[in-house]
Order: structure tokens, then sequence, then C-alpha cells
């Protein structure tokens, strides 16, 4: 035991050493919120579309970015085991190399992406929302049914109604608004200098799919409610593209973008080309700032980050210093503190619309969010806050704020949501766009739950006595797989929620050693250990909804194991420290699995290497452990 735990000191030195030396004057850590090339992709084509003259740079740095991640057969793919790669990625790669003017269509490179693409069946068989809206809105593809059969009227329907707009989840909203306005519109912005993708097409002209039971029956319902809106119908339809429109202006940041995604953004600049606005209105050329602003450049080169994570850095990391043993006082904990207290929301968001005690008080993801806090970065905010609190007022108010709008964000069946609360309809789940299950609601999840309980428990110094404790408890237990695991939403995947929830009921629950859900998810951790001692778990877990081994080990996952595990026993097992020592050795390797995307955002579609992560989870399973069993 004295040797593993001089290993474990080593490290954590050498961790809080590295960070403290990472961060920022103003306090904060700014690290890479990594997303594959989608968003570098948007920004190339976006960036061809405005006819913008002083972005050659940054075009052809991501361009080369976007090359360079190719594979040898062709495509692109959202993570190293994504098994034939990615057709949605692949085709806005391609089509973002061409329009930089960086790469000709003859080129090899290009030649392999072709024969990939129409391999699996070209532009028809893409099945990203997103990606078809693109090429639609670019002359490349005809707006899909799946946006031209939903009225823009939808907007004007009342909060009372069963599936009014307010009733899909923010980020849906935020990419549907702009999406159903060019798609009203038939938008194409396609000029004389668009790329031709014909060569793309395999077949010229798909029949046309009857639309499911459930859409069909979903669309019913919406055509019931507009028949009882007043008015005439052209009158309706200029109401709901003016609500529209107004909806996207009335959720722009300070830094110009669009609810702080660049994603959003890309697509709001499109809309607002689609309902007249010029390429040189402040609005857009405001928008474009914000967007070429999320700008980070890797060791792979430049990149766009969707929702640039310095908030969340920021919180997670000053925690696991202090967890670590840095001091309240330490300077590096004091600056990440009052960066944190500036950025704490004052003012109220979408989220207030199903919140019957708006106050606010939370935080988001971002630096430019202001509006759209989640439980997940406010929870995070307050565990880094909390030493402070103690002693200081104007923390301690902060405090009691941010507890304040967590406890309120309960939702109805007794778990935490990750933004809004109470938007959980499963009718919305049957819109025909591919991800709408996962996007369309914001349901309560066992990551977000665990997460709350843990800071609940061990933070806010509440248990399962506690009538909203107790029913947090309660949906863990029902929503456990027959397994033992947890699905988790936001991280890959069952690993992460499974982590989540045995850290959240271990701080709550009065006798854990009793608790059979408990044991169960701590079995099936054991069970899906690496024989080198760690842990990893495939992205594809996230759209199969079934746990897939990587076959590797990566840090963040072998972290968050070890976590739930010191969580769960008193005593290390010769388990806990074999995964201790390969969680070690794994921070000192340049290896696939160390920056293989371990965050999750839309199944299939969207996944996240967290730069950060390689500190934040390893640094504090290793001071947890420390922690808890120094005199073992």
């Amino acid at each position: 035991m004295g040797s593993i735990m001089h290993e474990i000191d080593e490290e954590i030195l050498r961790l809080t050493t590295t960070l403290i030396r990472q961060q920022k004057q103003d306090g904060s850590w700014r690290f890479c919120f990594e997303n594959g090339v989608t968003i570098d992709a948007y920004t190339i084509i976006l960036l061809r579309v405005l006819k913008i003259e002083n972005e050659e740079e940054l075009i052809r740095q991501l361009h080369d970015r976007i090359l360079a991640a190719q594979r040898p057969e062709g495509y692109w793919q959202w993570y190293q085991d994504e098994k034939n790669g990615n057709l949605s990625l692949s085709v806005e790669a391609y089509y973002a190399l061409l329009y930089s003017r960086y790469s000709q269509s003859m080129d090899e490179p290009l030649q392999r992406a072709e024969r990939y693409i129409r391999s699996q069946g070209g532009l028809g068989k893409i099945t990203s929302i997103l990606t078809r809206s693109i090429l639609a809105a670019t002359g490349q593809a005809k707006w899909p049914r799946s946006l031209t059969s939903i009225p823009l009227e939808m907007l004007l329907l009342p909060d009372s109604f069963p599936i009014n707009f307010f009733e899909f989840s923010g980020y849906s909203r935020v990419h549907l608004a702009p999406m159903l306005i060019m798609a009203d519109r038939r938008y194409s912005a396609r000029t004389e200098d668009t790329p031709d993708l014909d060569v793309l097409l395999v077949e010229r002209a798909s029949p046309v799919e009857p639309p499911s039971r459930g859409f069909q029956e979903w669309l019913d319902q919406l055509h019931s409610g507009m028949n009882k809106l007043i008015g005439a119908p052209h009158a309706l339809h200029e109401a709901a593209i003016a609500k529209a429109e107004r909806f996207m202006l009335e959720r722009i940041e300070a830094d110009g973008t669009f609810y702080s995604y660049a994603s959003s953004t890309v697509l709001m600049i499109l809309a607002l080309l689609a309902l007249g606005y010029d390429n040189k209105h402040p609005l857009v050329t405001h928008a474009l700032y914000g967007l070429t602003g999320m700008c980070y450049r890797t060791a792979d080169g430049m990149t766009i980050q969707n929702s640039p994570s310095a908030v969340w850095d920021t919180a997670l990391l000053s925690y696991a210093l202090q967890e670590s043993g840095t001091e309240e006082h330490h300077l590096a904990i004091q600056q990440a503190s009052s960066y944190l207290l500036a950025l704490q929301h004052s003012k109220l968001g979408d989220w207030s619309r199903h919140n019957p005690n708006p106050v606010p008080g939370g935080w988001g993801f971002s630096e430019s969010n202001t509006i759209n806090p989640d439980v997940d970065d406010t929870t995070a905010a307050l565990r880094a806050i909390r030493s402070l609190a103690r002693s200081d007022s104007t923390f301690r108010e902060s405090w009691n704020l941010g507890l304040n709008w967590v406890l309120s964000m309960q939702n109805q069946d007794g778990g935490w949501p990750a933004f809004e609360k109470n938007v959980d309809k499963e009718l919305l789940t049957w819109v025909a766009i591919d991800g709408a299950k996962s996007a369309a609601i914001d349901p309560s999840e066992a990551d977000l739950t665990g997460r709350t309980l843990e800071y609940l428990g061990n933070s806010a110094g509440f248990d399962e006595r506690q009538l909203f404790v107790k029913r947090g408890t309660q949906w863990l237990a029902d929503h456990q797989e027959e397994d033992g695991s947890w699905y988790g939403r936001w991280g890959i995947c069952y690993i992460y929620g499974t982590w989540a929830a045995l850290t959240g009921l271990t701080a709550v629950i009065r006798s854990p050693e009793r608790n059979e859900s408990i044991r169960k998810g701590a079995d099936w951790l054991l069970r899906i250990q690496n024989a080198d001692g760690g842990w990893g778990e495939s992205c594809s877990s996230d759209r199969l909804r079934r746990y897939v081994p990587l076959g590797e080990s990566t840090p963040s996952q072998t972290a968050w194991a070890l976590d739930a595990l010191i969580a769960v026993h008193s005593q290390p097992t010769d388990a806990m420290n074999r995964g201790i020592r390969r969680l070690i050795s794994s921070l000192h390797e340049d290896r696939w699995a160390v920056s293989y995307p371990t965050g999750a955002g839309l199944p299939g579609h969207f996944y996240v290497h967290y730069h950060s992560y390689k500190y934040i989870w390893p640094l504090l399973a290793l001071s947890h452990f420390r922690k808890k069993y120094e005199g073992h």
C-alpha cells in the first residue's frame, strides 16, 4: 500500500503543478472542447457563402485540419472504432474541402472520399438533419420533408397546448427555429461559386417515403391545435415568421452567437439571409465574429469549438485541486472562484417557462452563455465555491441562489434534467428527425441525477431523509439496467452513468453497504474491467443503447470507474489497485485511447474530446483514493 500511495502522491503533485501553471490570469482554465471536424466544415461553407475575404488564413487552416483527419479508406469518423466511417460527417468534410478551393475534385483524397460516399448510397442516404439542412440551404438538395411538413405556425401555439414549441428541448429549439425558417422559404444560397455535388448522387430520384405512424399522429395533433388559431392563414403565417425571427434575435448573446452554440449560430446566419438580411448586416457580421472567436489551436491544427467549455473546465478543475489538498486561500482557488462568481446567471431564460420558482442562480457551460444555465455546470460551480461560501458572505449568497435553483429544477418524476424542467413528452420524439429521441426532449437522466445527488450529499450535507433526495434515489433505483449499470446521456456512456449514479447514491444513502442498487452497479464495473486494469467504452454504446467495450483503456473512463468503486468500498481491493496503476501509466502515454472522445452530444452525430478530462477525472480519482485509504 505504501508503494501505491507514493505513486499517487507523485502523480497528484505533477497534475496540480501542471494545472496551476496552466491557469489563465482571469482565474479560468481554457482547454479545447474538440468536436470532430463538423463545425470546421460548416464554418468554411458559411464563410464562402457570405463571400468573406479576410478569413483566408482561417479557411486554409480549417481545410488542412479536415484533410488531415481523413482515413486511408476515404472516410471521416467521429471516433476511432466507428466501423465504416460516418457518411454525414464525410459529406460535410468533402463539401467543405471542395468549397474551400484549396482542394479540387480530382485530388486523390477527394477521389477516395467520393468513392466512399457513393459506396454508402450517396447524398440520399444522409440521416443527419443538420447535414441535410446545410446541403439544402446551399442548393445541393431539396429541403427534407421532415422539416417542410412542420408548419411555422407551431410557434404561435400557446404553452397550454400539449405539443407547443417550448415543449421541445432548448437545444432542439435553437436549431429547429432557423431550419424551419429556411425550409418554409425553401431557401437556397447556391451561386456560380458553389461546388457541384451531383457526383455524390447515386440515385437522382428517390421515392418519397410516407411519414411514420408516430410522426403522422404528431402532425395531426399539431394541425388540430393550429385549427384553433384565430386569423386569416396569410396573416397567421406572417406572424409565425416574425415570431421565429424574434425567437432567434432575443437569444443572441453578447458575442453575437445564437445561444452560445456554433452550430445554431451557423443556422441562424443562414436563416437571416433567408429572411432578407444582407451579408454585411451588423447581426450577421457580429454572429460571424462570435463564431470565429470559438477557434482553438490544437496539436492537430485550428478548429472551431461548438461551445467553449471554460466555465465547466474551471469549475471542475478548481474542485479537483481542492480535493487534492490545495487550500481555499491558495491564489489559484481564489482566482477561479472569483471568475465563477462573476459568471453566475442573473437573468431569466427559457428554463423559467417550466419552472414554478423562477429565481436565477445557475451557471452555463460557456463564458458567453448568460441565459441557458444547466444543472451539471451549476453543481460543478457550487462544488468549486463551497469552501469560500463558508467564510465569505458574497460567496454564501451565490451558493444559496445556486442551491435553490438546482432544487427547483427537479423533475416531477424525481430525477434531474440538464437544462429545463419537465420537458419530457415522449410524443415529441416522434418527429421524423434523426436523433429526435435524444435531442427533442430533456428528460431526467442518470448522470444528471447522480451528479446532483453527489453534490447535495457531499457538498450541501443532505441525505435520504429529505424528500427531494429520496425521490432522486428512487428515480435511480427505478432506472437501473438489469445488468446493474446506468445509461449516461452526456458522457460515454454506461461507465459514465454508473459512476454518476454510484457516487450520488453513496453520498446520500445512510447505509450504502446494504443497498442492492449500489452493489449491483459496483459488481458491473468490476465485470467490465479490462485485463490491463483500466476501463474503456466505445462511443457505439451511445447509439446502440447497450454497453460496447472499446478494447482499450481511456484515462477518463478509468477514473470514473475507480471513483465509483472508491465511493462504494471501505477498503481498497486488488482490482482498484490495478486500476490506479493503469490510470497513472495512461497519463504518460501518447496513444489514440488517451484522446478518444468520452463526451456525448447527439448519438451517432456528435461526440466530444474534452482536453481537460485527462486532468480533471484522474486527479479526482487519485485524490479520493488517497483521502479515503491513506490510513490503511
